[in-house]
């Protein structure tokens, strides 16, 4: 009997050792305070550290990059921030860290929160068709080879939130019917990329309603003008612009006091621009045009914002939806964003970690890029970290094994930028030393 007493008290603590990582991450996490700090108060060299300064100075002298900036905090400190090389490359004015940025996809990220406030509110539900709302995509068609047919099921607000929704970006689907329709319809414009601000959002519904999915809801991960859409959403459900409802619930409530949609004439000095040719491969990427207020506030695309503001941002995600004592979010909802929604739909050549870095190894959430596991992917990082980034250059990753934010701001449109989001990742991790 003492035998079998103590197999099984040795069967309880292996399994107590092996699921000890999923135990953690379930683990409430105490929110804390961002505020400046050495790094080898919080585990990291400062030595280490500093090999971010001399990689990033070194491609700014390379006339590789105009300019970037790099925050990085881990258990709340500040441990490493560097504003390098000039705002705008046509001007000697050097980039600050209160440098404003066009963010295009990590206004994603900024949306799908406002809208799971809407969610934690009870007026919106993840398994809502999208037609509730907006009761012009009730008629939308698939586009498929034996012609245009009626959806297996109709697009939910989960779908719009995790890319399986069937909509398209023109500047990206394979479906060349599609990418005309979008194309005769003003939504992707000429010569400047991902900019549907030239529309009202009623105008920007009628004109997708009308435009066939390029696959069956919830069937394929597609990426696509689906946080458009979760704009349009919020503005069904409260009567205001999607910018003045995230302003009044997000922004304002983190001081994110230079994120929005447009830069106000008082601050466009203080406003990065790209080089005119990339330098890789001689291309000209023309940026949106921030001056004014936008027909749309553009979910998917549209939003400006400096390093510092989004590093509050994320920095209240791994606190668990809570910054400086105000709480947007309930720590189970930002568990269920940062969770895996692709299980069982079809892969896609490219997935999240393909599309945005180049390498396998994540699944997506609800508005977030989610690792997988430790391995797979080709640079570091720790299962259940969660990142996304901007067509601009801009990037960000939340790990909440390694208690770990970071962000990386520049205006560099190049084939080039996945190559900076995955050094920059390295030289973070590497200085990681407890």
């Amino acid at each position: 009997m003492q035998f079998k007493l103590r197999a099984l008290l040795a069967v309880a603590l292996l399994s107590a050792f092996v699921f000890a990582p999923s135990a953690v991450l379930l683990q409430a996490r105490t929110p804390v305070t961002l505020s400046d700090g050495r790094a080898e108060e919080v585990g990291m060299s400062t030595q280490r550290l500093d090999k971010i300064t001399s990689v990033f100075t070194k491609e700014i002298n390379d006339k590789k990059l105009p300019g970037a900036v790099v925050i990085v905090a881990r258990k709340g400190r500040v441990v490493y921030q560097n504003a390098f090389g000039l705002r705008d490359p046509k001007k000697s004015d050097p980039m600050g860290v209160d440098t404003i940025f066009r963010i295009y996809s990590m206004t994603k990220p900024l949306m799908s929160v406002g809208l799971m406030t809407l969610v934690e509110d009870g007026v919106v539900q993840l398994t809502d068709p999208v037609s509730k709302y907006l009761p012009p995509f009730k008629d939308v068609k698939v586009s498929t080879p034996n012609g245009d047919v009626a959806p297996d099921r109709p697009m939910t607000v989960q779908d719009l939130l995790r890319h399986t929704s069937g909509l398209a970006y023109g500047e990206i689907t394979k479906n060349e019917k599609v990418k005309e329709a979008l194309t005769r319809a003003g939504i992707v414009t000429t010569g400047t990329e991902y900019d549907s601000r030239n529309m009202t959002g009623a105008e920007e519904v009628e004109r997708l309603a009308k435009i066939p999915l390029v696959n069956q809801p919830g069937t394929l991960w597609e990426y696509s003008l689906a946080v458009d859409v979760q704009g349009r959403i919020i503005e069904a459900v409260t009567g205001k612009r999607a910018g003045d409802f995230l302003a009044e619930r997000v922004f304002k409530p983190l001081g994110m006091k230079d994120t929005g949609f447009f830069v106000p004439q008082a601050e466009q000095a203080r406003l990065a621009e790209a080089f005119e040719t990339d330098p890789v491969l001689g291309n000209k990427y023309p940026l949106i045009d921030v001056s004014k207020q936008p027909g749309n506030d553009s979910g998917g695309a549209g939003g400006v914002s400096t390093a510092i503001d989004y590093l509050r941002f994320i920095q209240m995600l791994l606190n668990g939806g809570t910054l400086n004592g105000t709480r947007l979010l309930s720590p189970t909802t930002v568990r269920l964003m940062t969770s895996d929604h692709l299980a069982g739909v079809v892969s896609n050549p490219q997935m999240p970690g393909e599309l945005l870095l180049g390498s396998k190894g994540y699944t997506f959430g609800l508005g977030f890029a989610v690792r997988i596991a430790d391995g797979i992917a080709a640079f570091p990082g720790t299962a259940g970290d969660y990142n996304w980034a901007g067509y601009a250059g801009t990037y960000f990753w939340v790990d909440p094994a390694q208690d770990l934010v970071a962000v990386l701001m520049t205006q560099a449109p190049s084939p080039a930028r996945a190559g900076y989001r995955r050094l920059l990742r390295q030289l973070v991790y590497q200085a990681i030393v407890d």
